[in-house]
């Protein structure tokens, strides 16, 4: 039997170059050899509040994306958390075997209570038994996350452990896979950063939703360190090395073949042919996502639904009888 992945992406709105990279991109590769399962993790949004026809209309438009982007919806299960009310129920399940002082230890709790010191609620302390839930609820052997949440799969590791020990070997110990590469795309205005959306300036970042004219210009905008050859240097030019790790993942091409093809020129013409091999790269994406229409993805999450329920009532059974309800 082949080992299980499972990942997500929360409908929080835009999708940029950060997210598909780090996220999407890597799973492309990892559904060949998985059984895979991607969530789209809408329950974890609303730790911060959302705008519900908001929230709804980036529910399709992500789905939409994980489709364009090449996602075999009859391979994997794709689908959406809420419609499996499982999820829910073992995440309680969870949070009554977690430590609080385990939670207290979450960077990304720390983080994001200091952005949103007005709605620090409940759900976004105990965000991380819900993620343990959803990974341990399908056996998942290897969760492919960014840097960001490898703390909350080694966590996820911890309750496992914890939960067993109390009632027997019930779950497998997920283990979490970083696409190292990817994972590290910093913010085009500051590459001390990560690509975010939520940054102040939306020339932070690419946006798969960007038309070709606006990636252009967020491109040529980018910021660059001083010097004028192209050279792979992220310790000592960070900006350009950011630059050339997207035209890698657009093209294809290793630094030495970069460096080789602008040997001579500046950072105008590498901005310039930078811009069109992103433009390249995303206008598939984009034109397959204009002629997926909502009703093709009402049928792709139900079915997705419909096979996730399956494997997550028969673990639910599990849980249940050994915890005596």
């Amino acid at each position: 039997m082949s080992k299980r992945i499972f990942s997500g992406i929360q409908p929080t709105g835009i999708i940029h170059l950060g997210n598909y990279f780090g996220a999407i991109y890597n799973w492309l590769e990892l559904q060949k050899e998985y059984d895979s399962i991607f969530s789209i993790v809408d329950l974890h949004a609303l730790t911060v509040h959302q705008d519900p026809k908001k929230l709804n209309r980036n529910i399709y438009d992500l789905a939409k994306i994980y489709i364009a982007s090449g996602l075999d919806p009859k391979k994997n299960i794709v689908f959406r958390q809420s419609d499996v009310k499982e999820h829910v129920e073992l995440g309680w399940f969870l949070n009554c075997v977690t430590p609080i002082a385990e939670l207290e230890r979450m960077t990304q709790y720390k983080d994001k209570s200091e952005q949103h010191k007005q709605n620090v609620n409940s759900g976004l302390f105990t965000y991380p038994c819900l993620m343990a839930a959803d990974i341990l609820l399908y056996d998942t052997n290897v969760v492919p996350v960014g840097e960001d949440q490898l703390q909350h799969v080694e966590l996820a590791r911890t309750i496992a452990k914890k939960f067993n020990n109390l009632y027997g070997d019930v779950f497998i110990l997920p283990e979490g896979k970083i696409n190292k590469v990817s994972a590290r795309l910093k913010g085009l205005d500051n590459p001390e950063k990560k690509m975010s959306k939520s940054a102040t300036s939306e020339n932070n970042y690419i946006a798969l939703s960007d038309d070709s004219d606006l990636i252009r210009k967020k491109i040529k905008k980018a910021v660059t360190d001083s010097g004028t050859d192209i050279k792979f240097d992220p310790n000592k030019r960070p900006a350009l090395a950011n630059l050339m790790t997207i035209y890698h993942l657009v093209t294809g091409k290793e630094a030495p073949e970069i460096e080789k093809e602008f040997k001579g020129k500046g950072y105008g013409d590498f901005k310039s042919e930078l811009a069109e091999r992103v433009v390249e790269f995303v206008e598939p994406i984009q034109k397959k996502f204009n002629s997926i229409s909502d009703k093709e993805i009402d049928s792709i999450l139900a079915d997705g639904a419909q096979r996730a329920k399956k494997l997550a009532e028969k673990k639910m059974e599990q849980v249940r009888k050994v915890i005596g309800l």
